[in-house]
């Protein structure tokens, strides 16, 4: 995709670059005031980012070549859960935090430019995983883009903020026994942390906090057009996506995101970056984890490797955070996990933990539902401003749907070459975010280097099927509706099918949110892997604070209720 520059984001792009290059060394505080305030900046900004970015980029450089022996607590992984854990740990406490890292730096364009998140899709800020081909989706493999990158996913995702609905969290509380995931105690905790800049809700919305949250703001006109044809199928629209409108039926509404002044805000920007300058945290790029280190049930450290070299490291308490596949894979290559699973690659078992790997999950995206515009329209913010989630039956008790409005077209690989749609086109993508459908992740070998399989366990399950089928059919009328007639020229894809051949557009159609989680969910049956605690269970000194945490995966974007859950952590962590 090509990237639209505005003012706003051709300034921040020039401060951006500033600030990398004084953190990594390539300019001097003199010059980075100079440059900076060329680029727009005020005197008083200028100074400040000198003095906090030059003594981050001094402190960080020394602590990088002085690695310790040992650290209070070792946070694997920089995303949306373990930015949160380590950046408070570091700011709150006087530990000594590790944060590992095996991705680069997020100061890039490619990060910071919203409507460029594509680029980052299978590059090197991407893992690369796929899930192994499946007749359920006529024999494909679907990618499942993961961030290797400072900020994990919150780094390469398309910047939504979606909360997650009242029953989610209700239903983690009832999992793990544990009122803490309760709606009402998660809604102060997202309270606390927001900087809502919509329309005013004191009862649902945080305003002050560290986390700025806005509506899509200067949107393309197709966006309010949706929201308005949304009613026409019964879905009424609401001033915000996650207020009132996440704790009943559903609704209509214009997207939030963590986007300000025309620039991407990933999850370190707000907790990690700041602490930094601290001498008490180290972050480590391009460091990747081989095992964790156990003395008996005990984790003890890890081992890491970087630049070629390894590092065996202690730690009074470890948290891994490299999300629902790598922080499986770290367990059952340390010796936790199902016991007969690593018995066949010949990992000595150090606790028998069934569940690891298992209960995978993730939200369907099909691509999609396509009209050629009239005049087209160029996108705006990260090209998705408009979703509304649904039922797909009555008799449901919570949304099962959540489609978008992407303001480009958006077509899976059969369905793009098949139905070839213009340019200028847009798209309502189909969206399940209920699935009844698991997977699970398995080694194939005991070395670090060793891939692993994943079985996604998409549209295995026939309600899975129908309550897609049954979106498309939605979104095709809402698509077909008055209020977006201006907009539409013709159709593209897919028409007026049904039956088999809905089912079969509908299978080739099928892709993935990029909301992988679940396979190391919290609980107290025998294929849980964490109490509600976070604590591993049966193992000492080692908890998990990412979206593999989930008991069942949150209704919408997940990066929102991950931040909740490295919020938990580090709660819990500090007391």
């Amino acid at each position: 995709m090509k990237p639209i520059f505005t003012q706003a984001l051709a300034r921040g792009d020039r401060l951006m670059a500033l600030q990398s290059g004084l953190v990594h060394g390539r300019l001097g505080r003199r010059r980075f005031i100079q440059l900076a305030l060329a680029a727009g900046a005020s005197l008083a900004s200028a100074e400040a980012w000198a003095q906090d970015l030059g003594d981050a980029a001094i402190t960080q450089r020394y602590n990088a070549q002085n690695i310790a022996g040992r650290y209070d607590y070792i946070v694997v992984g920089s995303g949306s859960g373990g930015a949160v854990v380590a950046g408070r740990l570091a700011a709150e406490t006087d530990a000594s935090v590790l944060v590992l890292e095996a991705g680069g730096t997020d100061q890039i364009d490619a990060v910071l430019n919203p409507l460029m998140w594509p680029t980052n899709i299978r590059s090197e800020r991407d893992w690369g995983y796929s899930a192994e081909p499946s007749e359920h989706v006529n024999g494909r493999s679907l990618i499942l883009p993961m961030g290797k990158v400072v900020g994990g996913g919150s780094s390469i995702n398309v910047m939504i903020w979606a909360r997650g609905h009242k029953n989610d969290f209700d239903f983690w509380a009832s999992e793990t026994g544990d009122d803490a995931w309760s709606y009402e105690n998660v809604l102060e905790i997202y309270k606390r942390i927001e900087d809502w800049q919509g329309a005013p809700d004191d009862t649902r919305r945080g305003t002050g906090g560290r986390l700025w949250v806005t509506d899509v703001r200067d949107v393309n006109p197709i966006a309010p057009a949706f929201v308005e044809a949304c009613g026409t199928a019964g879905i009424p629209g609401y001033a915000d996506m996650n207020g009132e409108m996440m704790e009943g039926e559903g609704g209509a509404a214009l997207a939030n995101v963590r986007i300000k002044d025309g620039m991407r805000r990933n999850i370190p920007s707000d907790y990690l970056w700041e602490t930094l300058k601290r001498p008490n945290i180290t972050l480590l790029t391009g460091a990747t984890v081989q095992k964790l280190t156990l003395n008996g049930t005990t984790v003890t450290g890890l081992t890491f490797e970087k630049d070629g070299e390894s590092f065996e490291v202690e730690a009074g308490h470890t948290v891994l955070s490299a999300g629902a596949i790598n922080t499986p894979k770290i367990l059952m290559q340390s010796g936790i996990g199902p016991a007969d699973h690593l018995a066949e690659h010949g990992i000595a078992v150090a606790h028998d933990l069934p569940g690891v790997g298992q209960n995978f999950q993730d939200h369907i995206l099909a691509a999609g539902c396509v009209w050629e515009y009239t005049t087209p329209l160029p996108p705006g913010n990260s090209a998705a401003e408009a979703t509304f989630f649904w039922k797909s039956g009555s008799s449901l008790d919570t949304p099962d749907l959540q489609p978008f409005q992407i303001e480009v077209p958006y077509a899976s690989e059969v369905h793009g070459s098949a139905y070839a749609p213009p340019a200028g086109s847009w798209t309502i993508a189909p969206g399940i975010v209920r699935p009844q459908s698991t997977g699970e992740v398995r080694l194939t070998g005991p070395n670090p280097s060793d891939p692993v399989q994943i079985d996604g366990g998409f549209l295995k399950e026939p309600a899975d099927l129908k309550a897609l089928t049954t979106c498309i059919e939605l979104c095709r009328e809402i698509g077909n509706s008055g209020p977006l007639a201006e907009f539409v020229k013709r159709e593209v894809m897919p028409g007026p099918i049904t039956g088999a051949e809905l089912d079969d557009f509908a299978r080739n159609a099928a892709g993935t949110y990029f909301h992988e989680s679940c396979t190391c969910k919290m609980g107290t049956d025998e294929m849980s892997v964490v109490s509600g605690s976070l604590a591993v269970h049966g193992v000492e000194g080692l908890s998990i604070a990412d979206a593999s945490a989930m008991p069942r995966v949150s209704t919408g974007n997940t990066m929102a209720s991950t931040v909740v859950i490295g919020e938990r952590m580090a709660d819990i962590l500090i007391g």
